[in-house]
């Protein structure tokens, strides 16, 4: 198993490593709430994360991945997710400042949701898991060793993101250029949720 490990590895940091949906929610959370904030988005992503890999080692992925309508379902509702989140972006918190904010765990709401929407996911660890795990070895303990590695990498990577994006959010605070990030985040993820509502398997 050390070795199947080892050569997911760098499967598991490229998937990291790939902008999207996370890595924009991420960027958001930092720019709006600091570092604080971007973790708890980063932790609702990584339960996510591991849900899929129990979904792929139960054989609901599958499902997700080779069925048109489960996709569907599930794309669409991803799509939803990502235009909503990124709407209330584009709207801005502090244009209205008699708008309550966020609750503390909004961002790990938002974190876990655009995850568990992510059919994408299910193709991942459906079309690439298989082929890292053993002969003979128990399916479920496999796919979450290797949906663990890929929440290591995760953690890691968006919290030197997110330390970047809070440093320059204390640089920017008092100007516009706080305002312009959430927007900017808010238009990538409409424009995500409406990539994802389009896109086939």
């Amino acid at each position: 198993m050390l070795r199947a490990l080892v050569a997911f590895a760098p499967v598991a940091a490229l998937l990291t490593v790939t902008p999207g949906a996370a890595t924009a929610l991420v960027v958001r959370s930092a720019a709006t709430g600091g570092q604080r904030r971007a973790l708890a988005t980063t932790v609702g992503n990584s339960v996510g994360v591991l849900a899929w890999g129990c979904f792929a080692a139960m054989g609901i992925a599958a499902v997700v991945a080779t069925s048109a309508e489960a996709f569907t379902a599930v794309k669409l509702v991803g799509a939803v997710v990502l235009v909503v989140l990124g709407l209330q972006s584009l709207r801005g918190h502090r244009d209205d400042p008699a708008r309550p904010a966020p609750g503390r765990g909004a961002p790990l709401r938002d974190g876990l949701l655009t995850s568990l929407a992510n059919p994408k996911l299910a193709v991942f660890f459906v079309a690439l898991f298989p082929q890292f795990v053993p002969d003979g070895a128990p399916v479920l303990p496999s796919a979450l060793l290797m949906a663990a590695m890929v929440v290591s990498f995760d953690l890691v990577w968006y919290s030197v993101l997110a330390y970047l994006v809070a440093r320059a959010r204390r640089a920017f605070v008092e100007g516009p250029w706080l305002a312009r990030a959430e927007r900017l985040t808010g238009a990538v993820l409409v424009g995500l949720g409406v990539r994802l509502a389009f896109e086939r398997r």
